[in-house]
């Protein structure tokens, strides 16, 4: 590695103050061990200006002007514009570019002008909706002409009582998508005042709803629509996103209407140091198999957490995983009790699962400046309004680019330079990205992946759109559904009568579906001895995250889980802080239900087929700090199978005798191989690794051959494997040079290891991995 990296310098502009901070980071690093792969210059942007409309309601304006927006950026009025003339529009600006007044205008104008008009306001997060709500109430608390809009909340968080009250009084309800799946739109008879007089639909951070999520999300706004007009109203729809490829498409899908596109940003913005950094290999330590082992993203990114608080500067820290926040947070204050004890409780995490008091307290304390330092997962990447910080580092990439400048874009105040860093996860893709920095500081945003027809999706949202108003022959055409109900009708779920179709006594669709894409209900997290709630997890990850013996981290505090009732919804734990961590084993196998396309390339395969993956977790390791592990526990959690799609491709053994590789080694190459192409699918696949898996055999007993299966983690599929399937000479090129180039002998983290590997990363076989890509894509060919 160069001691001294590449220095991109923009277009000559100096992040001055981003610089400087970097260059305190990297005090006291030997000549010739920089962890700096890339360092890039971002230019300041300055504002662009425009007038205030001349439909704005003057209180509006007033009290947007005495909130700290004395003039309009152009982006912010050409999407009000459209907005008050009756058009759908998103607009698709960076962080912390004021979209908020852009929808804030229109709305507000409406509910000046209109007493008995009505909004609602849809937010992926409650943080997000509670910050956005807060803006709100103070501007309607700023003139007495906005007295009557009587915002108020409405979600998981809100009292009965004050879900009474905003049923009977408020005119802008900001609630989000569970919620209006779960409790406005079953039932719409009582929300008729609202529904009646709706003009206004704001559909906040529209990019975070992609695959199985944001298909559901689509239809359930197409159900959102529908009663609209069945009440007599046509609201406009008003969509901010980060700048993502193609909004307007993306946008348009997504409400079921023709939406245009604001991308062009007249917001000003400091400019920004981009710094790609890659910890240091540890030294006399080695993983499983002899392998290198490279300092944890998580712990490097607390060293740089502690660091940048000492020096005063504001700073977030984006964690990928619930655990990794608690880590990162508990490494900081650890640092800084040494260092600089009086800054210790001035860095906290933040992250999903806490109760709804601990994350206002959070976030109040975040707003304020009371804590300097935050490790979060990507809950703030949509959640509080926190622009304006010195720095960001985001420690793993978060699995898509616009997910990246998303978490970025949070630094940076006006006119002052910010200073963003990447730090690489002992994972392929970031391994690839710190070294090839293009592709990522120079790649377009990527485009948000929806399928409103996906079956698995479009069947039970059509059932609760049935049960809230019957379906006619029509509508069910325009859905492209009739064989989907034709189907349901068969199983008993719906039926077809002269006036529609009906849903049959005793269905309850709502309830039975979880628009997330998880499997199973919330698991409470509760201490046996006090009774003291903790927090909560997603049923799915129950098994894998607090199974029995399980160490679990809520806000610096270490507990072990004694029991886990999933059917009771209940996982028991004692407060212990024991001296390792622990981590789930599982086993998972695959089989081919139907193949959806095919392409034969002589002695390899290549197809899209619909799957069926069954996994269940079997054991767990217990590790020390080190890495090393103690031992190995069994439990026997029960079976979880998901019906989805895969991309896969199928080798002729001739072909890998040809190349070199034994019999003995056929595992091991394939399973590094998958490891690989698993890390590196996000580069074609707007897609997280977390939403992905992988399964690799060398007789698999639907094919008969060696194969290899990359699936989508969500129930039906949700577009991942589909675009590997379409990409995969891209895919698997990138795969492979990435683990050619990797520096490590045998394998590591950074190239074929896998963190959640169910079989302990063994075998893996990292030449032959190399042997296999490379014998696949020759016989592929470059034609994607």
């Amino acid at each position: 590695m160069p001691s001294s990296p590449p220095f991109d310098p923009g277009d000559g502009t100096a992040a001055t103050y981003g610089r400087e901070l970097l260059e305190r980071l990297l005090a006291g690093t030997p000549a010739g061990e920089s962890p700096l792969t890339h360092v890039a210059s971002l230019p300041a942007r300055h504002a662009q200006h425009v007038d205030w409309p001349q439909w704005a309601a003057e209180p509006v304006v007033r009290a947007l002007r005495e909130h700290g927006v004395p003039q309009l950026w152009s982006h912010q009025a050409e999407a009000a514009d459209l907005a008050a003339n009756g058009e759908h529009v998103v607009v698709a600006t960076g962080t912390a570019s004021g979209k908020s007044v852009a929808y804030q205008l229109p709305v507000l104008t409406a509910l000046a002008t209109d007493p008995q008009a009505t909004a609602l306001y849809l937010a992926p997060t409650k943080a997000l909706g509670a910050d956005q709500l807060r803006s709100v109430t103070e501007l309607t608390m700023m003139d007495p002409a906005l007295s009557t809009v009587a915002a108020c909340a409405y979600d998981g968080d809100t009292s009965t009582e004050m879900r009474q009250w905003a049923r009977r009084h408020s005119r802008w309800i900001f609630t989000n998508p569970d919620m209006l799946h779960m409790s406005l739109l079953p039932a719409h008879a009582r929300w008729a005042r609202m529904f009646r007089r709706l003009r206004y639909v704001v559909v906040d951070e529209c990019h975070a709803y992609r695959g199985v999520f944001g298909s559901h999300v689509a239809l359930i706004l197409r159900r959102l629509r529908r009663l609209a007009r069945h009440y007599g109203a046509d609201p406009v729809f008003v969509l901010a996103s980060a700048t993502t490829a193609e909004p307007a498409a993306a946008a348009s899908r997504l409400i079921g209407a023709p939406c245009r596109a604001i991308t062009e940003d007249g917001s000003p913005h400091g400019p920004r140091t981009v710094a790609m950094w890659e910890p240091p290999l540890l030294r006399d330590v080695t993983g499983e198999h002899g392998a290198p082992v490279r300092r944890a993203a998580g712990t490097e990114a607390a060293r740089l957490l502690a660091d940048l608080v000492v020096e005063g500067a504001r700073t977030l820290t984006f964690v990928r995983s619930r655990h990794g926040a608690e880590l990162t947070a508990m490494g900081a204050r650890r640092l800084l009790a040494g260092a600089a004890p009086d800054l210790v409780d001035r860095v906290a995490a933040y992250r999903a699962g806490y109760l709804a008091e601990d994350r206002r307290d959070l976030e109040a304390a975040i707003s304020d400046g009371r804590l300097l330092g935050v490790a979060s997962t990507n809950a703030l990447e949509l959640g509080v309004d926190i622009a304006g910080l010195d720095a960001v580092v985001v420690a793993g990439f978060p699995g898509t680019v616009a997910s990246f400048w998303q978490q970025g874009g949070r630094a940076g105040r006006r006119g002052q330079g910010s200073l963003v860093v990447l730090v690489a996860r002992d994972d392929p893709l970031d391994t690839y990205l710190v070294h090839h920095p293009q592709a990522l500081l120079g790649k377009p945003i990527e485009s948000t992946v929806t399928d409103p027809t996906n079956p698995y999706v479009l069947g039970p949202e059509l059932l609760c759109a049935a049960s809230e108003m019957p379906l006619s022959d029509t509508e069910v055409e325009e859905y492209g559904a009739w064989d989907v109900l034709t189907r349901l009708a068969e199983e008993g779920s719906i039926r077809r009568r002269p006036h529609g179709w009906f849903v049959t006594p005793g269905t309850h669709p709502h309830a039975d579906i979880d628009i997330r894409g998880g499997i199973g209900l919330q698991v409470a997290i509760v201490e046996a001895d006090t009774g003291r709630m903790l927090g909560t997890v997603e049923g799915s990850r129950a098994p894998a995250t607090i199974h029995p013996g399980a160490v679990h981290l809520h806000r610096g505090e270490s507990f072990v889980v004694d029991e886990l009732h999933l059917d009771d919804g209940i996982a028991l734990v004692h407060a212990e802080d024991p001296e390792w961590s622990t981590s789930a084993r599982e086993v998972t196998e695959i089989c081919c239900i139907s193949i959806d396309e095919r392409r034969d390339h002589g002695p390899v395969t290549v197809a899209a087929v619909h799957v069926e993956v069954t996994h269940q977790v079997v054991a767990y390791l217990r590790r020390l700090p080190s890495g090393e592990v103690l031992d190995q526990i069994p439990l026997d959690m029960p079976e979880q199978t998901l019906a989805t799609r895969a991309v896969m491709y199928a080798v002729d053994p001739g072909l890998l005798s040809r190349i070199g590789l034994t019999a003995d080694r056929i595992p091991g190459a394939l399973h590094a191989a998958e490891h690989a192409a698993i890390g590196l699918l996000p580069l074609v696949a707007t897609c997280d690794r977390g939403d992905i898996g992988g399964v690799s055999t060398d007789l698999h007993p639907d094919t008969g051959l060696p194969t290899v299966f990359v699936y989508d983690g969500q129930p039906g599929g949700a577009g991942f494997a589909e675009r590997g399937y379409h990409r995969i000479s891209q895919w698997l090129g990138a795969t492979r040079d990435a683990v050619a180039a990797c520096e490590c002998v045998s394998g590591c983290p950074s190239c074929v290891y896998s963190p959640k590997c169910g079989n302990g990363n063994d075998p893996l076989d990292k030449a032959g991995a190399v042997l296999v890509l490379s014998a696949v894509l020759d016989a592929i060919g470059t034609g994607d």
